[in-house]
């Protein structure tokens, strides 16, 4: 396979197939491997997905911002996308573990509307929900910012710097420490809505670029398997999320290229993933390979079960909403 020079318009075009590429690695993330497993780093590793969904989702804001650049109109599309599935799949998993006798009815609503114990006590079951609701809060006015002045581009190396006071800076830690997953995911994503603008203009970079952007891959992905495979549980999370930053990006240029020579089969396949991968987050995990996994039938069995189930009803799920809210 021959590379061409480096389109970034080419994130756009197979913004789809990038998409479901994400949820898939999501999903090989989640299902269970043993520690000693020779893959278990690469498949750790599968969490980049996470930072492949929000890099992507900072250039599709960028777009839309510039075509319409309301506040209003931006959080109501926002908002429709995601609320209603999320609304319908939390009431799914907190009314029925919900104490009725003990428990509060207020931390019921804040759980289904906000999933505010993400926020309170660093609950992870949908923390994806909350982490990419709050930053669609931000992103309107750091676009309105930096159409104002090209400077302010250069936040993100702030928001960084942010992430180790969070980790090492003792009041910080104890204030706000509890969220560090929100936290060290902040940077890619506005380095995303940094980048929008170069996929909008079609920016590109000559063939030879490539050879760095190979470098950055190959150094910073074996990084994080070697730290996944062998230093798990030893190190703070948020110091392998920076390594992420330029894994992500150089990740994403290369399966670019990859999905311009896959065939069509391939790329509808991955489109489709795309297009449910809201549904197939909020679905997979807690409804669906929760019941799978006490089988104990091995990795990758677990993981085609899983999609089995899963696929088609987040699709049920994403056809109903998209019929009653078209």
């Amino acid at each position: 396979m021959s590379l061409n020079e480096i389109t970034w318009k080419d994130m756009s075009r197979y913004r789809g197939e990038l998409m479901g590429a994400a949820i898939f690695f999501i999903v090989l993330f989640h299902v269970g491997l043993p520690r000693n497993d020779t893959f278990y780093g690469l498949c750790r590793c599968g969490n980049i997905g996470v930072d492949m969904f929000l890099f992507l989702s900072g250039i599709g804001l960028w777009f839309s911002w510039v075509k319409n650049p309301s506040v209003k109109q931006f959080y109501k599309r926002r908002l429709l996308r995601i609320f209603p599935a999320w609304l319908i799949m939390s009431s799914l998993y907190y009314i029925p573990r919900f104490d009725w006798k003990t428990d509060s009815i207020i931390d019921l609503i804040g759980d289904i509307t906000i999933n505010w114990d993400f926020w309170l006590h660093d609950e992870l079951t949908f923390w994806y929900i909350p982490a990419i609701m709050m930053l669609y809060l931000w992103a309107p006015w750091y676009m309105r910012l930096i159409q104002r002045s090209s400077a302010w581009r250069w936040l993100p190396v702030l928001m960084m710097v942010w992430c180790i006071c969070v980790q090492w800076v003792i009041p910080i830690h104890k204030t706000v420490g509890h969220i560090e997953i929100f936290w060290s995911r902040v940077p890619i994503f506005f380095l995303g809505i940094n980048c929008g603008e170069w996929v909008r203009t079609e920016k590109k970079m000559e063939k030879e670029a490539w050879g760095l952007v190979l470098l950055t891959f190959l150094a910073t992905a074996s990084a994080c398997i070697y730290l996944e495979q062998v230093r798990h549980g030893r190190f703070p999370l948020f110091a392998e999320r920076m390594i992420y930053i330029p894994l992500t990006v150089s990740l994403l240029l290369f399966l670019t290229e990859f999905f311009r020579h896959t065939p069509s089969w391939l790329n509808r396949g991955s489109v489709f993933l795309g297009t449910i991968s809201l549904e197939l987050y909020l679905i997979h995990h807690h409804f669906v390979m929760v019941y799978i996994t006490p089988y104990h039938l091995g990795y990758w069995p677990t993981v085609l079960l899983t999609l089995l189930f899963a696929v088609p009803l987040s699709w049920l799920l994403h056809y109903l909403i998209k019929r009653v809210m078209p």
